[in-house]
């Protein structure tokens, strides 16, 4: 008898303890959650009430500027009945054209070289498998002229030290500053945007409220853009006439406001 009471004494203990921790586990689980959920909600919530009237409205805008910046691709390309031969031949090519470069004033971190190639040339003409005749040897660089004045003589330098084997291609103007054009595009794409938004809340009998969000659609940077570039040999480069003509960049931007 003395054995059931105490078990039953402990017993009744236990469920009490038990009673309580459930207790206070559900109560610290109800106020976690209603602490998350009102954090949640806060953060979620739009800038804008869904029931809340708001005007959307689109603008453009437009920059020109000259450009002030030629750049070019030159490769220098040699053949030689060897891979040994090819490679010394375009590297003393390249070194010519470099020094050249450099002596016009083009400092180094505006030439990038941009690749090399080894191919060989094979002769088709027989029965069989065909034969190696020769190798080609292609090395490739990029370089900016920051001084637009100074294109003309770089563009001479260059391919008069590297004669022959220097092929000229990609040769474009470009603004140096876009981003300053770009800045000028986005406050007139603002400006359209809130003069048409404007036009139509007062129509709407109401008036622009707070800004709710702003988003660019398109960002046309290097845009349309026109210039002349008149060379056409080798010995016409002595004096390469260019003439910069502009350069149009174009930004698109959605807005939407409030609508009081």
């Amino acid at each position: 008898m003395v054995h059931v009471e105490s078990t039953v004494t402990v017993s009744f203990r236990t469920i009490a303890i038990t009673f309580g921790v459930a207790i206070a586990v559900l109560l610290s689980f109800w106020i976690g959650s209603t602490q998350v959920g009102s954090a949640t909600a806060i953060a979620a919530e739009p800038p804008v009430s869904a029931d809340e009237p708001t005007i959307v409205m689109t603008g453009t805008g437009e920059a020109t500027g000259t450009p002030d910046q030629l750049k070019f691709s030159l490769a220098v390309r040699t053949t030689a009945d060897d891979v040994s031969t090819a490679m010394e031949s375009a590297n003393a090519a390249t070194r010519r054209v470099l020094a050249a470069i450099a002596d016009q004033g083009v400092p180094a971190d505006d030439v990038q070289t941009t690749g090399m190639s080894i191919n060989s040339v094979s002769d088709y003409s027989g029965e069989g498998v065909p034969v190696i005749t020769g190798y080609v040897v292609t090395e490739s660089m990029s370089i900016v002229v920051r001084k637009l004045p100074d294109a003309g003589a770089t563009i001479t330098a260059a391919v008069a030290a590297g004669g022959n084997a220097v092929r000229l291609h990609n040769v474009r103007l470009q603004v140096g500053d876009e981003d300053a054009l770009l800045e000028q595009a986005r406050t007139a794409a603002i400006e359209e945007a809130q003069a048409k938004a404007e036009q139509y809340a007062a129509a709407a009998g109401g008036e622009l409220g707070e800004v709710a969000s702003i988003r660019e659609a398109t960002s046309n940077s290097g845009g349309r853009s026109s210039y002349r570039l008149e060379a056409t040999a080798v010995a016409d480069y002595a004096s390469v006439p260019i003439r910069a003509g502009t350069s149009e960049l174009g930004v698109t931007v959605v807005v939407v406001w409030s609508l009081n």
